[in-house]
């Protein structure tokens, strides 16, 4: 098997005329934090949907592990451990935060959403559930109704849920956008070390967070590839800082 998770090749999405991705070509590698970056319009939310297959492409192709996924439908493609955060979120706001858990791994078992199956069957979830709160911090809050949880930890636990699905690669769309200084931070945090032994490709505005945990970065401007590598390397690149020239959405000289 190949150093690189995913490997994308001239990935390519129009929508009546306007070309939202343009020959975008980029590889994850595995076990590492790979993040995707650009202005609003780069197209970074239509690549997402295009790799979780939402969306079909106009062109080009997709390999994760190997093996071209690029025409496979959605369920198939998170089947192979393709995880998007969003897909497997905590969408049961009254639900406790362990329940919604279990239903993630009530997924992975194949029994999704048979809520008529009997407690002492959903019980022998409940020991996997707790190990996935406890990695991200909520396990003191496992009885906690979700809609309660301030917004940083509702996003902890939508990374929760979406480990009880075993990904193999993590799609995390955002996953600060809308927090405090001090969500922020957690979060971070939490994903550094949840990607242990994984492999993460995110979106993200805040350029803190991407500068502290991620390995490598791609940079989207208008639907195209505009820089690629590290932080350091990428921060420096003229283009990229014309790109952000007068965005209020990154700081790409790291004070936020």
């Amino acid at each position: 098997m190949s150093s690189s998770i995913l490997v994308v090749r001239n990935l390519s999405k129009s929508f009546k005329g306007f070309t939202a991705v343009n020959d975008v070509s980029f590889s994850v590698q595995r076990g590492s934090i790979h993040a995707l970056i650009g202005p609003n319009g780069a197209g970074k939310t239509t690549c997402f949907n295009l790799l979780t297959k939402f969306l079909e492409p106009s062109a080009g192709t997709i390999h994760f592990n190997d093996i071209d996924i690029t025409h496979e439908a959605p369920a198939r493609v998170a089947r192979r451990g393709v995880i998007r955060s969003f897909q497997i979120s905590a969408v049961f706001p009254h639900l406790t935060v362990l329940e919604n858990v279990r239903v993630g791994l009530q997924r992975r078992l194949g029994t999704a959403f048979q809520f008529w199956r009997s407690d002492k069957s959903l019980k022998m979830l409940d020991n996997a559930a707790m190990e996935l709160l406890d990695e991200v911090g909520l396990a003191e809050m496992a009885d906690t109704i979700t809609v309660n949880l301030a917004y940083g930890r509702k996003r902890a636990l939508e990374i929760a849920t979406t480990l009880a699905m075993e990904p193999q690669l993590m799609l995390l769309d955002e996953p600060t956008q809308g927090m405090g200084h001090e969500d922020v931070d957690r979060v971070a945090r939490l994903i550094k070390k949840v990607s242990t032994g994984r492999t993460v490709l995110m979106v993200e505005h805040n350029m803190n967070v991407v500068s502290s945990i991620a390995d490598r970065i791609t940079v989207l401007q208008r639907g195209a590839i505009l820089a690629e590598g590290a932080y350091a390397d990428v921060s420096s690149d003229p283009r990229v800082i014309e790109a952000y020239m007068g965005s209020t959405e990154a700081d790409l000289g790291g004070a936020h």
